[in-house]
Parts: C-alpha cells; structure tokens; sequence
C-alpha cells in the first residue's frame, strides 16, 4: 500500500492487536468452551483477528488479484455485527427465534453475494497508485455503512431495553452499560478511522487494530469488575499476555545493543513476574471457591434447620392445643372434688388429689410456655398495647401468690414508691404474665426468706424489680439464663419438674413489648434480682 510507512510502524501497529485478540479468544474458549456467550466472544475476536492479518498482509501486496483477495477475505469481518447481535440477546438471557436470526443475518448476505461475483465493482474497485494498491468505494459502498450503523442501533436497544427494566439486578445494569460502551467505542473507532483513511491517506489505517485492543481492555475491566462471563483468571492472565505482547512488539524497532539488552531484560521480567501473578491470582481463586462453597453448605444446612425448626414449633403448636383442652377440663374436675362438690373427701383423698392438682397445674404451665413460645416464633404473638397502671397488675400478681408464700413459710411483701406512678403502654395480661413468672420462679428458688416486688419511676420507664433471698445466680450462669431450655446447676435440686421455657418466653416478651428483662446476683447462694422495665411510651427502633 503506501511506501511512505516504515515497516516496523506496521507491525507495530497490527502484531500486538492480532496476538492479543488470539490470546483472549484462547482464554476465553479455555474457561468455558460449551457457553454459547463465549463461544459468540469467542468468534468475535477470531475473526476480528483473522482480519487485521488479512489487512497487514496489503502492506505488502502490488498484484491486483492478490489485493481482489484479500479484500473478498476481509468481507468476513462483516459477520461481526450478526454475532453481535446473538451476543446482545445471549447477556439478557433471551433467545432469538428462527425468524428473528433470519433478519439478523439478512443485510450481510447481499454485502458476500456481491464481494464474491464478478458485481464486485458495485462495492469497490482496486486501483493502483503510487506503486501500490488500494480500492476505492463505488455506488453499492454506502450499504456497508448504513448496514454497519443499523447493527450498532439494533444492539444498543436490545442491551438497553433490558437496562430500563426496573427489576434487573444492579450488577447486571452494569454489565450492560458497559459492554454497550465497549461495542460502541470499537465499531466508531473502526469506522472513523477506515473513513481518516479514505480521506487523509493510508497511514491513518494503522490506527485500527488499537481499537481491538480498547475493546478488549474494556471486556476484561467488565470481567474483573462484574464477574462477566463467569471468567476467573482471564484479567490476570490478559494483563500479563498484553505486556509481553506489547513488550515483545518492541522488538521490531529496536536501533542499537544497548535497546535490545533492556528490551530483552524487560521482557524476562514480564514473564517472570507474570507467572507469579497469575499463580497468586489463581490460589486467591481457590481459597474463594472454597470458602464459598462451605458458605452454600452452611446456608443448605441452614435452610434445613429452619425448616425442621418451622416444623417443630408447628406440632408444638398443634400438640399443646390438644394438650390445654384435657388438662384444662382435668383442673376444673379436681377442684370440684376437693370443694366436695361429688361427695365428702378425707384427708388422704385430699392429699392425693392436692399433688394431682399441682401436678396438672404444673402441666398447664408448661403447655402454656410452649404455646406462647411457638406464637412468638413464627410471628402469631397478638398484642393489646394500652395505658396500664403497673401498680394494679403487680397487685393482682401478689394477691395470687400471697398464700402459696405463707404456705412455704416465706414472706412476699410489695413496695410501692411514695409518689403515684405514671401509667405504661404495654400489653396488660402479657405484663402480668411475665411479673407473675419471675414471682413464682423466686418463691420456688428461695428456701427461707423471702421475696419482695418493688416497683421505681426511672423518668421514661417503670421498674420492676423482683427481688429474693434464695439460691443465686453465679456468673458463669448468667449469659444463658435467658436462652431456650436452660436451667441454672442448682435449680434441679429445688425444683426437678422446670423447664427453662419462662425466663426465655418473658424475654421474647419484653422484646416485643419493647421493655428490658435482667438479672442480678452476688453468686450462688446471695439471692437475686429481676428486673422488669416497661416504657411509659411506646419508641419506633
């Protein structure tokens, strides 16, 4: 072609786009050779590949057949924008049907039934100027270009189309964007500089394959970045390739020993710390695949122990329904013949049905836990926040376990501060529920002594605390004293029939109510206090 270019300018200029175009084919195909996204990249870069060698070789072609050619050959460059289009459908996962693929390889089929006749000099004709050959456009060529702009429309709606969608995922949106930018750049810089060409001389055709490079560059930031393609190694990997092609390249233009010494002494250097890279790359990979896929058995055991733990709570929900009815009917029957409602009781008939009351209320107690326990987790808990007077409900609370106390030789006394208390937004039988268990699990810890229910104004709150002299909480204790099913050391040896279901259900409780539920002991055997805060107003969190 044009005699004014050096040599070395030209295989400057195409041997680092071919090299690196192969390369990315091969380590694309490499890392999933079965997905049809790749396989469309793939074709893509190889033929844009296949072109610029094409291209390189009319540097250094004077026959006019010879040119004819290569220039049919080139036309291959042509079935870029169709793949293009496939590739746009393939990244939104959606497939073209058989009609839809007939227009979209339809407008380059006139493009090779012309190159390939004797109608060529519709398209071009090949003409020799100054010693060498180029072609010149003639009536059909603008085709060519309106089809080229076409295609680049076409694919930028299907990629934006799908971009609009308001339920893509964020990072899918970016792949998009893009890998739009990257075809755009690559078709405008081809273009623009074939018509530089045309117009300023053949030198500028020289800046072409650097767009292949741009384009590149930009899918393998898109693959770093976004994860694109599901490619692991390749950015590592085209980085150092692009490094020792473009290194290598200087080779080409060297002028003197000194230049070929740090150009080979570079190029050692490259390959060497690019080996490393890539191994340090791919043992990051590793490690990451490998914690992710004990992250994904975590997750399915996970899901697993949910499912079962939805399922438990389900027949604890459906066992203590059915439990409640017997027990609740059992109650009322003992109590009638304890009243002698069916006839005189002696005294060791009375005895005997008094263990079996508190045996079934005992029963009734923990089917009633279970119940609220199985509403609280899986969200069926209903709550009737009102203005409460915490007075009232610690009231009720000691007149119910006054008697059981004098019966167990204990005292139970209630404080009151001096000034009347404000009333609190909380739910009233939830509330009682929760006072009333701390008092009864004091009375049953508490062998001599006493307990005493105490009630403060903290400003925003009410304070209710429960305090004995009984059994102690130690330290070590004190962090699962809330938890499901835990039971202090030393409350078996008082009390062998708890379950260490109350403690847990009023703190789920006072969760819900928005108060605050703790402890306080000295240590085993120093007594301890509960407390119970409740707000006066109910905050958002």
């Amino acid at each position: 072609m044009c005699t004014s270019v050096f040599p070395s300018l030209i295989y400057y200029s195409y041997f680092p786009s071919i090299l690196i175009s192969i390369g990315f084919t091969f380590f694309l195909y490499q890392q999933n050779k079965n997905k049809l996204i790749n396989k469309l990249l793939s074709s893509i870069a190889i033929i844009f590949a296949i072109w610029m060698i094409i291209d390189f070789l009319t540097w250094f072609t004077w026959s006019v057949n010879t040119y004819l050619t290569f220039q049919r050959i080139e036309m291959f460059i042509f079935l870029i924008p169709p793949l293009l289009i496939n590739f746009a459908y393939e990244l939104i996962s959606k497939k073209p049907g058989k009609l839809k693929q007939f227009f979209i390889w339809l407008p380059i089929v006139p493009i090779f039934l012309i190159s390939f006749s004797n109608y060529y000099k519709l398209l071009y004709s090949v003409i020799i100027q100054n010693g060498s050959c180029s072609i010149q456009e003639e009536i059909c060529y603008p085709y060519i270009y309106i089809s080229a702009i076409l295609y680049l429309f076409w694919f930028i709606f299907i990629l934006w189309k799908e971009y609009l969608n308001k339920n893509l995922d964020e990072i899918i949106k970016k792949r998009i964007k893009i890998i739009t930018y990257a075809v755009s750049i690559l078709v405008f810089w081809v273009a623009i500089f074939i018509k530089i060409q045309d117009i300023l001389g053949d030198n500028y055709a020289l800046f072409i394959p650097f767009g292949m490079v741009i384009f590149i560059g930009i899918l393998t930031y898109a693959i770093s970045k976004y994860k694109l393609f599901d490619i692991k190694l390749l950015s590592a990997q085209a980085l150092v390739a692009a490094l020792v092609i473009l290194i290598g390249a200087q080779f080409f233009s060297l002028e003197s020993e000194a230049d070929l010494i740090i150009t080979t002494i570079t190029f050692i250097l490259v390959i060497i710390f690019g080996i490393f890279l890539i191994k340090s790359v791919k043992l990051e990979i590793q490690r990451k695949e490998q914690l992710q896929e004990v992250s994904d058995k975590l997750s399915l055991a996970n899901d697993q122990l949910r499912t079962l733990d939805n399922a438990k709570s389900e027949f604890i929900s459906i066992a203590s329904h059915q439990l409640r009815t017997p027990l609740t009917a059992v109650k009322g029957y003992i109590s009638l013949l304890l009243e002698g409602s069916y006839g005189k009781v002696d005294k060791a008939q009375k005895d005997v049905l008094q263990k079996v009351y508190q045996a079934n209320e005992r029963l009734v107690n923990l089917v009633e836990d279970m119940l609220n326990l199985s509403r609280i987790e899986s969200g069926r808990m209903e709550y009737d926040f009102a203005k409460v007077k915490i007075e009232d409900v610690c009231q009720e609370v000691y007149d119910t376990f006054v008697i059981r106390a004098k019966e167990h030789n204990l005292s139970l006394a209630l404080l009151f501060p001096e000034n009347l208390l404000p009333e609190a937004m909380t739910d009233k039988n939830k509330i009682r529920e929760v006072i009333s268990n701390l008092v009864d699990n004091a009375l049953k810890y508490t062998p001599e002594g006493g307990v005493k229910v105490i009630l403060t104004d903290e400003g925003e709150s009410i304070r209710v605390a429960v305090k004995d002299t009984g059994i102690g909480v130690p330290q070590e204790e004190m962090p699962y004293l809330f938890a499901k099913f835990s039971r202090g050391k030393n409350t078996a040896r008082l009390n062998a029939v708890g379950t260490g279901l109350g403690l847990h259900v009023g703190k789920r409780m006072m969760d819900d109510l928005h108060g605050k539920i703790w402890v306080e002991s000295e240590g085993a055997g120093k007594g301890s206090t509960f407390f119970v805060e409740i707000p006066m107003e109910i905050k958002e969190k």
